[in-house]
């Protein structure tokens, strides 16, 4: 157990959109602390976003993207008895913008386009239209907790 709560490092705004979701989501997507390249690649993804979408403002795409795939319940492993359960537990506002981040990225980089940026935005115009596997494994999620409802008496 820590002494004491770990303190919240304040994230300052991202310098086009004025947004600090922008920024936490750039820093999911940012590899070996290249932060000016994973920027680039959001600011690309977003413009292509408005060339094939010209009805819509980008980052309301995306928006509408990461709130699509944020989960609300989620499963986590329990021992009773002897027997593991998986138990459905609501998920924490601060987890589900982090994992809604994690899968669209993810699923992005397994994508078949060529570049990232391609592949984001692919995948953000998918997810904001509740489809794409990001989509799926919010469903899956969902699905499962459905599944085990019977053992959520068992919540810690």
């Amino acid at each position: 157990m820590r002494r004491r709560k770990a303190k919240k490092i304040a994230i300052l705004p991202d310098p086009k959109f004025n947004d600090v979701v922008v920024t936490k989501f750039v820093n999911n997507l940012m590899l070996s602390g290249k932060k000016s390249i994973a920027f680039r690649i959001f600011y690309d993804a977003i413009e292509l976003i408005n060339k094939k979408i010209e009805d819509q403002e980008g980052i309301d795409v995306w928006k509408k993207a990461l709130e699509n795939i944020t989960p609300i319940v989620e499963v986590k492993s329990r021992r009773v008895g002897g027997a593991t359960f998986q138990i459905p537990t609501p998920v924490r506002d601060e987890r589900k913008a982090s994992l809604a981040m994690k899968w669209l990225i993810g699923y992005s980089r397994k994508r078949n386009e060529k570049t990232m940026s391609q592949r984001l935005a692919s995948e953000i115009i998918a997810a904001s239209k509740e489809e794409g596997a990001a989509y799926k494994k919010k469903e899956d999620t969902t699905r499962m907790a459905e599944a085990n409802k019977a053992f959520s008496h068992f919540r810690f």
